[in-house]
């Protein structure tokens, strides 16, 4: 029964889920496609209707120049027996030159009568004599004055189209002016519109013949390329002025639109291939029924996923218990059911994040038992690490230590037994500092530094110090022997010096250390470097504190250390008598021994890659 009440809830949630995305998306699609059509359509009646009322004013300015020219041919009336023909002439001469679509060009006087007659494929007359071709041109002008008359379009050798236009001066004694027009110009106007990339337009007469098209091959053949045109001119005068859909010539489907040109009965169309005039709907539905199976495919999906996790919260649950049992202390348990389930889930996420605090502060513990000793880092984690560990001013002891031969040692034997040389001398070194409990705040290859008396406070800081120098070269010297065995030759001095330092954590976001600056932590460095094998070397701060507790320091002597003023008197501690009394190296010359802070550091100079800059060592 509760497997079947799962299956239905299972089943319902992946049904109303991909009803709710699919069916948005649908209508979405669908309305998107039935608007972007009328938009488009709207658009291409718009530019169809542009061009088309374009080209209907520039013939009418082609045809409206042309009566012009030829009411300028009758405005002085004929007079009889004054020899008028000769300059009548002269005028129809320069008619043509100015319209060159004038193929030929006669005067008629005011009795009907040709006076002038000039041709560009005949020869010119002149005289008075009766026109029969102008006869009708004339007859249908002089019922008005100053009226035009446009004849009907005929082809001359069943090919080129021409129209008879005849002009009525403003006085019936002007006469009329009767030209033969080559529309073969026409072809110009209706050749240079172009509607979108392959839309063009063209110009019919009243008979349906083509007068005009881009392709003048259709416009020379006459009434043979009336057939083709018959649909696409039978739909358009159909609804004129609107946008139809019709096939061309050549049988594609194309949206057309067609406007009248008034006076002469011609009907301009444009025309639009449909696949680019609605180029753009396509691509919005081919958008849509993509969008609408993408969304299909992300109910379904959406709809398993999430119908399962609200059909088995136990599942949940148990997966996330046992993640947080794994260590996983991070995870939270998502149930929104409303009921104990989700009081468990929000139980279960209580405790896990109780375990991740305590995990973190373990690792706090851990990050801080990197430089402190165990029983330093409980006590630095109890009081507030970031208390203890930020930048202040106080009395430390500064322990530098380094190994003597080490830059030799590494160019002679492999990286590997190098790595086990370090591995084994670090051992002593940790075990050193953690038994005295100082912070060791890092060290890089043979080098190290520790403080003592920062961040945790001691009694007695310089004693504590001198002993885990001592104690370390006991431990070093233990092992000196071992290495000499296997052929490692080395050695290890060490350098105290005590005083006021800025001690504190400095690093970037992502790496802190801690460490101290001033000039005690120079001090210890340079008597690191001057210190030989086996030698503990300190200042007399440090000399102090070990006379007062019985351990043998021996004067070494004033010297002077670069980088300090005056001379530094230099102590060496415990059984080392024999040691400090020879000659320390570069002791000769302290002059040249290079500076605290300006020069150069090497390789084996115990403060190499450490917080502060040190002398080289001797190593």
């Amino acid at each position: 029964m509760g497997a079947g009440r799962r299956r239905s809830l299972f089943r319902r949630y992946v049904v109303n889920l991909a009803a709710a995305i699919a069916i948005p998306v649908m209508i979405g699609g669908a309305s998107e496609a039935w608007f972007g059509y009328q938009d488009q359509r709207a658009r291409v009646d718009e530019l169809l209707r542009a061009e088309a009322r374009l080209a209907v004013e520039r013939i009418q300015v082609f045809l409206d120049g042309i009566r012009d020219s030829l009411g300028w041919a009758v405005q002085l009336p004929w007079e009889a027996g004054t020899g008028q023909d000769a300059a009548r002439r002269l005028d129809a001469l320069r008619v043509m030159r100015q319209v060159p679509s004038i193929a030929a060009l006669a005067v008629l006087d005011g009795a009907g009568q040709e006076r002038v007659a000039v041709s560009r494929l005949e020869l010119d007359r002149t005289g008075r004599r009766t026109s029969p071709a102008a006869g009708p041109a004339a007859a249908g002008t002089l019922r008005g004055n100053g009226a035009a008359w446009f004849g009907p379009v005929t082809f001359e050798r069943g090919s080129e189209p021409y129209m008879t236009i005849a002009v009525a001066g403003n006085r019936a004694a002007a006469g009329v002016a009767v030209a033969q027009v080559n529309l073969k110009f026409v072809w110009e106007v209706v050749s240079a519109i172009r509607v979108g990339e392959t839309g063009y337009a063209f110009v019919l007469d009243d008979r349906g013949q083509l007068i005009a098209h881009p392709d003048l091959s259709l416009v020379l053949r006459g009434e043979a390329a009336i057939r083709g045109f018959e649909a696409l001119r039978a739909a358009a005068l159909r609804d004129l002025g609107s946008l139809v859909v019709t096939t061309d010539a050549a049988g594609h489907h194309v949206a057309a639109i067609a406007l009248p040109v008034q006076g002469v009965n011609w009907t301009v169309v444009t025309t639009q291939p449909l696949t680019e005039a609605f180029a753009v709907v396509r691509a919005a539905t081919w958008r849509a029924a993509s969008l609408l199976a993408l969304g299909a495919l992300i109910a379904m999906a959406l709809a398993f996923g999430l119908a399962r996790r609200m059909a088995e919260p136990i599942q949940v649950l148990e997966a996330g218990v046992r993640r947080v049992g794994a260590g996983h202390f991070d995870y939270r348990i998502e149930v929104r059911t409303g009921d104990e389930l989700e009081r468990l889930a929000t139980s279960v996420n209580e405790m896990a994040a109780e375990l991740a605090a305590s995990q973190e502060k373990g690792e706090r513990i851990a990050r801080l038992r990197r430089f402190l000793a165990p029983q330093v880092a409980e006590l630095v984690e109890q009081a507030g690490a970031d208390r203890l560990l930020e930048g202040r001013r106080q009395e430390v002891v500064a322990v530098f230590g380094d190994l003597r031969g080490f830059t030799g040692l590494a160019a002679r034997v492999e990286p590997e037994v190098v790595m086990r040389v370090l591995t084994e001398y670090h051992a002593v070194l940790g075990a050193a500092v953690a038994r005295h409990g100082a912070t060791l705040t890092g060290f890089t290859g043979d080098g190290f530094m520790a403080l003592v008396n920062a961040p945790v406070r001691c009694a007695t800081p310089a004693l504590t110090a001198l002993q885990l120098a001592l104690d370390l070269q006991a431990a070093m010297q233990a092992l000196l022997p071992e290495w000499r065995r296997r052929g490692h030759t080395a050695g290890f001095g060490t350098g105290l010096a005590m005083g006021p330092a800025m001690v504190g954590s400095i690093g970037c976001a992502g790496r802190l250390d801690y460490t101290a600056v001033g000039s005690v932590v120079n001090l210890a460095a340079r008597l690191c470097a001057l210190a030989r094998d086996g030698q503990v070397l300190c200042d007399e701060g440090v000399a102090s504190a070990g006379r007062a507790a019985g351990i043998p320091i021996t004067t070494v002597g004033p010297l002077d250390v670069r980088g300090f003023e005056g001379r530094i008197v230099v102590f060496a501690a415990a059984n080392e008598t024999a040691a400090a009394e020879q000659p320390l190296s570069g002791m000769a010359r302290p002059a040249a021994l290079p500076g605290p802070v300006d020069g150069p550091v090497s390789e084996d100079s115990p403060a190499a890659g450490l917080a502060v800059p040190t002398p080289a060592g001797p190593g």
